[in-house]
């Protein structure tokens, strides 16, 4: 597999004595969450002022390794590979993690979503699809309307690689992530049924129609550059352009077993959108399990509903790992 090297360090320079010549440093890893230093220039020493999470042990974090691959129409997608330690990179479980925005994107570093899931044996891989930001324009503009689509085929193509080169199990790939990466979750288990074998979507959009319109009155000055980049439902091409784009319109075709979680006061992707799709599963008698919490918005912060959600997608990720697993 192609891979990038990795630098050994991310380094930042904080604040500094008027002389310059006492600095305040900080640095930090994939296998690194942070630590921070004081260095003295003129003595050319640097002394340790605290680690972040001390109490985390680094020599079980795994390494998050930089990989590309080609995509449909023969893009290049930039992504991150996270492998469990200590087995082997063979047929293992997979968790595909698609990243917010859509006009965000993931980096090299501490990723505790990645080492959460390496720490139980799965294989994490996280991806900067076309529309993500940080490698120009034209990439960025690429995904211009293409939520589902061609912005979905990145992630596919992801898996086919991890597949075709035998680091993944095909029978055993979820997929999850919040606000577009759990728009990208739900059009993963709508689109592409046969791909995951579970999935959970965080603070998920199911109707672009329906999300557009939930745009406050405050977000006014920002729907056009939503038209531009998601699509403008008020033409009659729009309009079907986003409702063929919305996995809440192929709800009957999903089979992968699916979470859906929800924050009650999310102002970004309102309830309903996961209240549509829920709805719509349980109406064909599919089982999905629900969690919302009534004191949360868009993701959660508080510490006891963290717990609660990844207590779920640790439970829905086992699943997963003790699927047969398909003959080598």
């Amino acid at each position: 597999m192609p891979a990038v090297e990795a630098a050994a360090r991310e380094i930042g320079f904080g604040s500094h004595t008027t002389d310059e010549r006492l600095w305040i440093i900080s640095s930090s890893s994939d296998v690194e969450p942070g630590e921070t230093y004081l260095f003295d220039r003129a003595a050319k020493r640097l002394t340790l002022q605290y680690k972040i999470r001390e109490k985390l042990p680094r020599e079980t974090l795994a390494e998050m390794k930089p990989i590309r691959y080609k995509s449909s129409y023969g893009l290049e997608i930039p992504g991150y590979l996270t492998l469990p330690k200590g087995v082997p990179a063979k047929k293992l479980p997979l968790v595909v993690f698609p990243h917010g925005g859509s006009w965000g994107r993931d980096t090299w570093g501490y990723n505790p979503i990645h080492q959460f899931l390496a720490n139980r044996g799965y294989a994490v891989l996280s991806m900067n699809f076309r529309g993500s930001t940080g490698y120009g324009r034209k990439f960025l503009n690429a995904g211009n309307q293409e939520w589902g689509q061609k912005m979905q085929d990145d992630i596919t193509w992801g898996v086919k690689l991890l597949i075709a080169d035998g680091t993944a199990d095909p029978k055993r790939v979820g997929i999850s992530g919040g606000s577009y990466g759990g728009y990208a979750t739900l059009a993963g288990a709508a689109f592409t049924p046969d791909v995951y074998a579970a999935a959970v979507a965080i603070v998920a959009p199911s109707n672009l129609i329906t999300l557009l319109d939930s745009i406050p009155p405050y977000w006014e000055p920002v729907r056009k550059m939503f038209h531009e980049r998601m699509g403008n439902s008020n033409t009659a091409a729009g309009k079907a352009q986003m409702e063929r784009q919305s996995p809440l319109n192929s709800a009957s075709k999903i089979t992968t077993p699916l979470m859906v979680v929800q924050g009650a006061n999310d102002p970004r992707v309102n309830k309903r959108e996961s209240g549509q799709i829920v709805i719509a599963l349980r109406d064909r008698k599919f089982p999905v399990e629900y969690l919302v919490a009534d004191d949360e918005g868009h993701g959660f912060a508080r510490p006891v509903n963290n717990l609660a959600m990844f207590a779920a997608l640790e439970k829905i990720s086992r699943s997963i790992s003790t699927a047969a697993s398909s003959p080598a």
